[in-house]
This record gives C-alpha cells, structure tokens and sequence, in this order.
C-alpha cells in the first residue's frame, strides 16, 4: 500500500474530535475530559491567522477544549496535528497555504519540526517583521505576547 501524503493524514480524522474521560496524573492536575482533537481543526485555526500576528499552541489548545466542552487539550496529538498542518501546507507548495509559521510553541518558541526547522521558520517569521533571538538552545520570537492573536 502506497504512504499517505500529508494531505491525506491531514483530511483523515479518524473519529476525531473525541472528548474522552481520563483517570490518571493528568486528570488530577487537568481535569478528567480530554479532548483529542481533529487535524483539521488545527490546520482551520492556523489559517485564521492574520499576518503580523501569532498564537501558541497552547492557545489554539484552550479554545479547542471549550468549543468542544473538554478541560484540556492532549498536548501530544497538538503537536504531531500542528506539524501535520505545516508539512500538509508544505506540500502544496503554496496553493491553499496554511501560514504555519505564525503558531509558536509555548513561550514564543520556534518548531524545529516545520519545513525547513528552526531556520525556516525564522526566515518566514522575520519576512513578515517579527524578531527572532537565540538563546541557548531555543529560538524565540522577541515580545510575541504583543503580537498574539485571540484564537477565535
């Protein structure tokens, strides 16, 4: 059988949204309904964002887990579904494009996962004005929290 592309994995929900009841640390610190999200409602958000502004994944994370009436996010299918969005965006080659290098992670970090890794993104991010700066090992954008966009 031949691989999906990222576009196929992107349109394939595979059930998803689900909103699941959990029983462990996390529902503890979280709150027992989690909710698991669909690629493509990543890859909606992303689209929405207007140039010059960005959001974080855990942003997009809050909003998901009202609209759906969960108390949280899975923080591990956020990510694998916001790279899912970048890679698909990629491989349109800029037909239909999802500016995915307006999401940052936590804290205005840069995603090493995006086409092109940290040097990508910063190269995309800069082209639309925003400031990037290392410091270690991380890339960040400068004052992001002025730039952030209400994920709606």
């Amino acid at each position: 059988m031949p691989k999906k592309t990222w576009n196929e994995k992107l349109h394939d929900s595979k059930n998803l949204p689900t909103v699941v009841e959990i029983d462990c640390n996390f529902a503890a610190i979280y709150g027992p309904r989690m909710l698991v999200a669909a690629p493509l409602e990543f890859d909606e958000i992303m689209k929405r964002i207007p140039k010059g502004k960005l959001t974080t994944a855990d942003r997009i994370n809050t909003y998901l887990a009202k609209k759906h009436n969960a108390d949280w996010t899975c923080f591990m299918t956020t990510g694998i579904f916001i790279n899912l969005a970048a890679k698909a965006s990629d491989e349109r080659g800029g037909v239909d494009e999802t500016p995915y290098w307006r999401t940052l992670k936590k804290g205005g970090e840069l995603n090493d996962k995006f086409p092109g890794g940290f040097e990508g993104h910063k190269l995309l991010l800069e082209t639309e004005g925003h400031k990037v700066f290392q410091k270690g090992k991380k890339y960040l954008v400068e004052n992001y929290e002025q730039k952030l966009w209400e994920v709606e």
